[in-house]
C-alpha cells in the first residue's frame, strides 16, 4: 500500500576543530552531558519557570517516564517556560525536546553569539522532536533555554528536554537508576487463545518486558497492560513483568498465573466471497483521507482489508491495536459489532499484514507457527474472516506457505486469503510472492497486484508497458493468468484517487476497460490477450478512505462494473 517505509541511512560523524586538535595531541575529550535540570519533568516544575502560571506538571501524555510539562497560552501570554543552564564559553550545545501541540517553539537566549529558535506547526496528537544548536560566546557561562506556544493556540506538551554539550560546572541530573519490580500483576480477559496481563506502572520505567513461563515474549511501551495471544485452550501459563529504562532492566514482578478457557467456537465460518468481488483497504489511522468506521464502508466492497496488523517482539507473531483516538473515539466494541454486521451482510472483513508497523519475517517453522497462531487468535477475538499478505520487505515462500496452511487447518474452507504484491513481485513464477501464491493455490482467494507506485514493467508478450494505461493493467495481469493462477484468483489493484498513491492512478473508466478486455475481449488497448478470462475475480483499491474522500466515485463506478462481469 501507499505508506512510509524506514530507510537505513549512513551515520555521519562530525568532529569539531577543537576535538580534532585534541585527538592529534593524544588528549582525551570529556563526554558531552545534559546541562539542563529536570528535563524529563519527573520532579514537577523544579528548575523551571513558566510565565503567568501557565505551566503544569502532568502524568499524561508523557513521552517517557512519569511526567511532562503542559502549558496553556492565554491572551497575550504565549506560555513560555524556561530555565537557565550553566555552560562553557566557546562551546557548541545541542538543544532538543519532544513536543505535542500546535505552534510549539524551542530556543535559547543569552548565548553571547547568535540566539536560536525553531518551531513546528504541529497537527496530530503524536510526539514530534524539535532540535537546534547554539554556540556560546567567549565569556558566556549561562544561557536561558525555553519553550513556548503561540497566541490563541491550545495547550502544548513538552517532555525529555535536553541541552547536550560540555559540562559548564553547574551540575547535571543524576543518571537514572534501574527501576523496581512492577507490582499488582493480574490476568484478565481470558479466551481460548489469549489472556490480558496488566500491572501497576513504575514511575521511572521507559517500558516493560513480559515473560511467559520464564521466556521473554513481548516488550511493551506506552502502557501497563498487554494481550498475550497464540495460546492453547484450557492451559495455565505463568507470567512476570520487568521494567526497564536507560540504566537497564529491573527485577521481575512476582509471578501470576492465568488459564485460558476451553475450546472457543471461534467467529464461525465466514460468508462466501462472490464470484466477482471488489476489495478495499480500510485505514486504521488518519492520514488526511476520510476517517471511517467499518460501518461507513460502502456496500459495494465485498472484501474489506483492515490495515494493518502490528508486529510484535515474537518472530512472526502479529497483534492488532485499534487507533481509537485517531478514529474519533471508535471503540473496540463498536469495531467488533461493525465487523459482525458486515459479515451478516455477506461481506468479508480481513486483517492485512504489512505497513510501517507490521513488517514481519517468517523465515523458519517457529515464526510460521507464530504467525498462524496469532492470526487465528485475532480472528477469534475480532471476527475477521481471513488475512491479507501485503509485506513489501519480501517473503520466504517455504515458511509463508507453512504459516498459511497451518492457519487454513485451524479455520477451515471459509478462510479468505488475499495478497497484494508489487508489480516486480509478479514478473516471474520464481519470485517469492508468485511461488507462495502457487503453493497455496487450493486455498488462495485472490491476488490483487498493486498496479501503482511502479516503474515500467514487462507484459506477458515481452513488451514493456508504462503504468497508467489499460495495456499496463491487462498485459501484466496476463503474466499471472498464464503463469498458473486461476482467473478467479486475479484482481486489479489501483488507487481510489490521485491522493491514494505516489503514481499510477487511472480513472475508473480505464479500470472498467481493462476488466472488459480481460473478461470479454473488448475495450482493449494495443495489447489484446490471446483468450478471455470470464471468471476474473475483480478489482481492489487503496483505500476505502481515499474513495470516500473523493465522493465514492471509484466504488460507485468500478463496483457495478465488477459485479456485472460475466
Amino acid at each position: 500500500m501507499n505508506r512510509i517505509r524506514s530507510l537505513a541511512l549512513p551515520i555521519a560523524v562530525t568532529l569539531t576543530a577543537g576535538a580534532l586538535s585534541a585527538l592529534a595531541a593524544g588528549t582525551a575529550q570529556a563526554a558531552d552531558v545534559n546541562v539542563a535540570r529536570n528535563g524529563g519533568f519527573e520532579s514537577g516544575l523544579a528548575n523551571w519557570s513558566c510565565t503567568g502560571g501557565t505551566g503544569a506538571s502532568v502524568s499524561s501524555p508523557v513521552y517517557a517516564g512519569s511526567g511532562a510539562l503542559k502549558a496553556t497560552p492565554a491572551g497575550q501570554d504565549n506560555a513560555r517556560c524556561s530555565q537557565t543552564v550553566t555552560v562553557k564559553p566557546n562551546s557548541t550545545y545541542t538543544l532538543s525536546t519532544q513536543v505535542q501541540g500546535s505552534y510549539v517553539y524551542l530556543g535559547a537566549t543569552g548565548t553571547g553569539t547568535q540566539d536560536v529558535s525553531t518551531w513546528t506547526p504541529g497537527s496530530g496528537a503524536g510526539w514530534q522532536k524539535l532540535s537546534t544548536t547554539f554556540t556560546t560566546g567567549p565569556s558566556t557561562t549561562q544561557v536561558t533555554v525555553y519553550t513556548h506556544g503561540w497566541y490563541g493556540q491550545p495547550a502544548y506538551v513538552v517532555d525529555e528536554f535536553s541541552v547536550f554539550g560540555p559540562d559548564g560546572g553547574g551540575g547535571t541530573d543524576p543518571g537514572p537508576s534501574v527501576p523496581g519490580a512492577p507490582a499488582g500483576a493480574a490476568v484478565s480477559g481470558q479466551s481460548a487463545n489469549a489472556l490480558t496481563l496488566s500491572w501497576n506502572a513504575v514511575g521511572s520505567a521507559t517500558g516493560y518486558h513480559v515473560y511467559q513461563d520464564g521466556v521473554r515474549v513481548k516488550t511493551v511501551t506506552g502502557g501497563a497492560s498487554t494481550q498475550i495471544t497464540g495460546l492453547t485452550a484450557s492451559t495455565s501459563y505463568s507470567f512476570q513483568v520487568s521494567a526497564y529504562n536507560a540504566a537497564g532492566e529491573g527485577p521481575k514482578s512476582a509471578p501470576v498465573t492465568g488459564t485460558t478457557t476451553g475450546t472457543d467456537p471461534g467467529p464461525g465460518p465466514g460468508p462466501a466471497v462472490p464470484k466477482h468481488a471488489l476489495t478495499g483497504y480500510w485505514q486504521n489511522f488518519d492520514n488526511g483521507a476520510t476517517v471511517q468506521k467499518i460501518s461507513d464502508v460502502s456496500a459495494q466492497y465485498d472484501i474489506i482489508a483492515v490495515s494493518f496488523a502490528d508486529a510484535t517482539t515474537t518472530p512472526g507473531a502479529i497483534t492488532f491495536n485499534l487507533d481509537s483516538a485517531g478514529l474519533g473515539g471508535y471503540t473496540v466494541a463498536q469495531f467488533k459489532a461493525d465487523i459482525a454486521a458486515k459479515k451478516a451482510a455477506g461481506k468479508s472483513v480481513i486483517l492485512s499484514i504489512g505497513g510501517e508497523k507490521g513488517t514481519i519475517s517468517v523465515n523458519d517453522s517457529a515464526s510460521a507457527n507464530n504467525l498462524a497462531n496469532s492470526a487465528y487468535a485475532l480472528m477469534q477475538e475480532y471476527g475477521f474472516t481471513g488475512i491479507d499478505i501485503d509485506l513489501e520487505n519480501g517473503l520466504n515462500p517455504t515458511y509463508m506457505t507453512q504459516a498459511l496452511r497451518s492457519l487454513s487447518s485451524k479455520v477451515g474452507s471459509s478462510l479468505v486469503i488475499t495478497m497484494a504484491p508489487q508489480t516486480i513481485d509478479m514478473q516471474s513464477t520464481q519470485g517469492g510472492y508468485f511461488k507462495t501464491a502457487l503453493n497455496i493455490k487450493d486455498i488462495l482467494t485472490v491476488v490483487n497486484m498493486q498496479y501503482y507506485n511502479s516503474g515500467s514493467m514487462n507484459g506477458c508478450d515481452g513488451k514493456v508497458y508504462s503504468q497508467g494505461s489499460v495495456d499496463f493493467l491487462t498485459a501484466l495481469a496476463c503474466i499471472q493468468l498464464e503463469g498458473g493462477l486461476d482467473p478467479s484468483q486475479v484482481g486489479i489493484g489501483v488507487p481510489a484517487s490521485p491522493s491514494g498513491a505516489g503514481s499510477g492512478y487511472v480513472s475508473p473508466t480505464i479500470v472498467g476497460n481493462a476488466l472488459d478486455c480481460l473478461t470479454r475481449g473488448t475495450s482493449c488497448g494495443s495489447f489484446k490477450p490471446s483468450k478471455t478470462y470470464p471468471s476474473l475475480r475483480g478489482a481492489m483499491t487503496w483505500s476505502t478512505n481515499w474513495d470516500a474522500k473523493a465522493g465514492s466515485a471509484w466504488s460507485n463506478s468500478v463496483g457495478p462494473k465488477v459485479h456485472g462481469l460475466p
